[in-house]
């Protein structure tokens, strides 16, 4: 039976469900990956972003590093993007080095190369940073996150408790609720699709319903926020709002 030949994932505040993978999950995929022979591609772009309470579980490419297995399962992925600026788009890539040689090659052909001035830009700060400023720099960040997933979820129960179910992220910067809503023909859950894209954009509410990011646009109730721009006050008005939505939708025949 044909096996997988890779597995992608973001184990850091997982876009769209802010969820961190455990490091006793990563240990275990590492484990199969070398048992299985596939290439786990680390996409790590809120790493930095970590604000959790317990020490920050050891990424697929340090373990790997560090645990005395065999070496060469692991392709990670960081950006400088969201920690440094958002219009950057410069990141770097770690890894097998006939990989990290193809995928050179490929991007040479393709796209030439990343902007030089951005690179320029990137390369002075960090030169005058160093590597304990720019992690102070991002411990920085990261608490400006977990301030704002705070102030978010604050809000979520002020107004969402009994209308919808979430676990709270500890990276990144979104937040994956399930909606409480009537089930459907096609979804014995709900589906969010309807409440999000119509009403609560009628209210001037943006979020986006889970069925955009399902392979087969299967209907879901869950729905994915993002409260990296907002502040308290909006917050807690945009909340406000979706709730008197739930509401209308769970009173609907």
């Amino acid at each position: 039976k044909p096996t997988p030949k890779f597995l992608y994932t973001v184990p850091y505040g997982c876009n769209p469900t802010g969820a961190t993978a455990s490091l006793e999950r990563r240990k275990q995929v590492l484990r199969l990956a070398r048992e299985f022979n596939f290439l786990i591609l680390e996409d790590d772009p809120y790493y930095y972003l970590y604000y959790g309470d317990a020490p920050r579980p050891a990424s697929y490419f340090q373990l790997e590093a560090e645990d005395g297995g065999t070496v060469g399962h692991v392709l990670r992925f960081d950006s400088f993007s969201k920690v440094l600026s958002g219009g950057l788009r410069l990141g770097s890539v770690s890894g097998p080095e006939a990989i990290v040689n193809a995928i050179d090659m490929d991007t040479t052909s393709s796209n030439l190369q990343v902007s030089s001035t951005t690179q320029v830009m990137a390369h002075a700060l960090l030169q005058k940073w160093g590597y304990d400023g720019f992690r102070k720099h991002c411990d920085g960040i990261s608490q400006i996150y977990r301030n704002r997933r705070d102030i978010f979820e604050a809000a979520l129960r002020r107004h969402m408790t009994g209308l919808a179910e979430w676990t709270s992220p500890v990276a990144g910067m979104f937040v994956w609720f399930k909606l409480r809503l009537p089930p459907t023909n096609d979804s014995p859950e709900g589906d969010s699709e309807v409440v999000i894209v119509t009403k609560a954009l009628e209210k001037k509410v943006l979020a986006l319903p889970g069925t955009s990011f399902f392979a087969n646009g299967r209907k879901t109730a869950y729905v994915r926020v993002s409260f990296s721009m907002l502040g308290e006050d909006d917050t807690d008005e945009a909340l406000r709002r979706l709730a008197l939505v739930v509401k209308e939708a769970q009173l609907s025949p």
